[in-house]
């Protein structure tokens, strides 16, 4: 009797589950005459309707056609089926962790499923007394009836499991509204005075341009490898910057050089908006995203802890200056998939592919983003809808709170450096998301310590609206705000960019009096040009004062009024003087009592802007009717 091949008694289960599989052949040219024969009709059949058909299956037969499998066609479809669930395994690498989604959709489909089937085709055939070698049977039909409720039972579990999991499943608000504890603090005492030579002037779109840049002028990397976007901020050596790895160009230059590595990282300085391509000589990085197969970050990790869940992974260097991998490790408190928090990091470093395995408590200080920015937002916003229960979050929202969007449509927040740590800025706003804040929040991003600090005033978005119609003529973008400390004044801090991604100037505005904008052509000038409107809305700016207040006197020759941001001004200039001063109402009010040719003394700032600010008025000395001729605009 002639031994047939793997591979024809799997072509012969295929044609019995109803698929056509005559356009295969054999790879061998192997097959009888009358199989030759059949081909040759079938091949000239299909040349009458334009060539070779595909090979097609026709679901509603497969499970028909499978009642009369035989033994070995079963045998080797479930050989089949292993393989092909490793290989799927292997490629996808879900966790084996029953509160991962992934591994529920991936039993589903790959394991549920194909039981489910498995057992109703068999009760079927026993039942029915189909198949080659199936008799009538009732009770081995009943029970392969029964097992085929298993895969059904499963799957109701995990059903179940993420009905227990949502927040109007009893007790959970109350979980939920605690999976992150915010603390109330003042933010004068706890937001030290912004270091002008520490602030982070750029965003990370800004930073992948100028890392792009720096790798362009070296020809031997960029043919072979190109910029993560990554671009992680952390702080190193106590300035913040963006690292990110290189990657692969492509699969080709992946094979060429996967021997030696990947040799250098992007590091950006956000202050000085230096940009470099650091060589990591013999410390060449050997596990990373753009690594296709087994030295791939996310696949190596996994398989080696393949009952964690890991979060957002993120590129790091220690204090030398070497390359890691940041993993947090999931953990759920809230039914099978709710109430996710961070309970262990994993770091692996990128040259040897080591693993320290450590809980969030043990995390070294130089690592800064051990729990994800974007998770820390949606663990806020849970304790800003549901402190006070789930039925007031959709339906009273009594002190229901969320934090504000970003313009994109993505959630808003940038990072802020402190104490050596990264903190994930965002502003807070009521429920209807109007355009004003009630305060902002602080998480850290390795400790996951929060603080809200309580300040009415506008919303990011308003303050960068604001920010571009001072130079609304030039069509500047801003970049989304930082939180600075001004003479103990919350105050946002952001670039305007041109067109091209490219910083041209700084501008900072006062969140609670947004109207209050100041622009500078660098940080420095900025800095002066804010404190003097600080100082003539009645700031007192204590140390951080400019110190360029001068003097001035004579008889005012002209006074225009205009209004700016629906804050009203008088523009004065004096006989002799070409300067024009500045007088902003209400601080400034003595200045309606004065007209032209009148003699005034006040102090002001020389600011280096156009118009020069008052800071206050000295003396009045007023002439007669006959001298007073006013120009007023409004």
């Amino acid at each position: 009797m002639k031994q047939s091949s793997g591979l024809d008694a799997l072509l012969e289960a295929l044609k019995q589950s109803g698929m056509n599989t005559d356009s295969f052949g054999s790879p061998f040219g192997g097959g009888s005459d009358a199989d030759d024969s059949a081909k040759a009709a079938d091949a000239g059949s299909s040349r009458g309707s334009g060539g070779p058909k595909a090979p097609h299956v026709e679901m509603p037969h497969i499970i028909e056609n499978m009642k009369s499998w035989s033994k070995k066609a079963i045998i080797v479809a479930i050989i089949v089926l292993v393989v092909v669930i490793l290989a799927a395994y292997w490629w996808f690498h879900p966790p084996i962790n029953i509160h991962s989604v992934d591994t529920w959709f991936f039993i589903a489909v790959f394991i549920l499923l194909p039981t489910f089937l498995f057992f109703r085709v068999r009760s079927s055939n026993y039942k029915e007394g189909k198949g080659k070698r199936a008799e009538r049977n009732e009770g081995k039909a009943k029970t392969f009836k029964v097992l085929s409720f298993i895969p059904v039972a499963v799957a109701c579990v995990g059903i179940i499991g993420a009905l227990m999991s949502l927040s109007l499943f009893p007790g959970n608000a109350a979980k939920y509204a605690t999976v992150l504890n915010t603390v109330d603090h003042d933010f004068a005492s706890d937001i030290q005075e912004v270091n002008y030579s520490e602030i982070p002037v750029i965003d990370r779109d800004s930073a992948i341009l100028l890392g792009n840049r720096e790798m362009g002028s070296i020809p031997e990397y960029v043919s072979q490898f190109e910029i993560s976007s990554l671009y992680s901020q952390i702080n190193y050596q106590g300035t913040p910057v963006r690292v990110s790895p290189l990657g692969y160009a492509d699969l080709f230059k992946w094979f060429t050089n996967r021997g030696t590595g990947i040799p250098a990282y992007a590091l950006v300085d956000m202050t000085t908006q230096d940009a470099q391509i650091v060589t990591l000589g013999d410390n060449a990085i050997f596990y990373s995203q753009s690594e296709p197969l087994a030295r791939n970050i996310d696949r190596y990790v996994q398989l080696k802890y393949p009952f964690y869940m890991f979060d957002e992974k993120s590129f790091e260097i220690d204090e030398d200056g070497h390359p890691w991998w940041i993993c947090p490790v999931q953990k759920r408190t809230i039914g099978l998939f709710g109430g996710t928090t961070i309970d262990r990091v994993v770091m692996v470093n990128a040259t040897t592919g080591e693993c320290t395995d450590i809980s969030i408590d043990e995390v070294p200080e130089w690592v800064d983003r051990a729990y994800p920015a974007e998770l820390l937002i949606e663990q806020y916003n849970w304790s800003g809808a549901y402190k006070d229960g789930w039925l007031n979050s959709w339906l009273g929202q009594k002190n229901v709170v969320q934090t504000t969007p970003g313009t994109d449509g993505n959630v808003g927040y940038n990072y802020i450096a402190k104490d050596d740590d990264v903190w994930v800025y965002t502003g807070v706003t009521s429920a209807t998301a109007d355009n004003s804040i009630v305060g902002f929040v602080l998480v850290n991003q390795r400790t996951a310590e929060s603080h809200f600090y309580s300040v009415a005033g506008a919303t990011e978005e308003s303050a960068m609206q604001s920010a571009e119609g001072q130079v609304q003529n030039l069509r500047y973008t801003a970049t989304f705000p930082l939180l600075i400390n001004v003479a103990n004044q919350p105050t946002y801090f952001m670039a305007l960019k041109d067109s091209a991604g490219l910083v041209k100037k700084f501008a900072m505005i006062d969140i609670q009096r947004y109207q209050n904008v100041a622009v500078g052509d660098t940080v420095a000038e900025c800095q002066k040009s804010y404190e003097a409107l600080l100082a003539t809305n009645g700031v007192d700016t204590g140390d951080s004062a400019p110190s360029d207040v001068k003097q001035a006197k004579g008889i005012i020759a002209t006074m225009a009024q205009a209004v700016i941001e629906g804050n009203s001004h008088y523009y004065v200039t004096l006989q002799g003087d070409p300067s024009i001063y500045d007088f902003p109402l209400p601080g400034m009010l003595e200045i309606v009592a004065y007209s032209a040719g009148d003699e005034i003394s006040f102090t002001y700032i020389d600011a280096g802007t156009t118009a020069f600010p008052a800071q206050s008025i000295d003396s009045v000395k007023t002439a007669g009717p006959e001298q007073k001729n006013v120009d007023t605009t409004v």
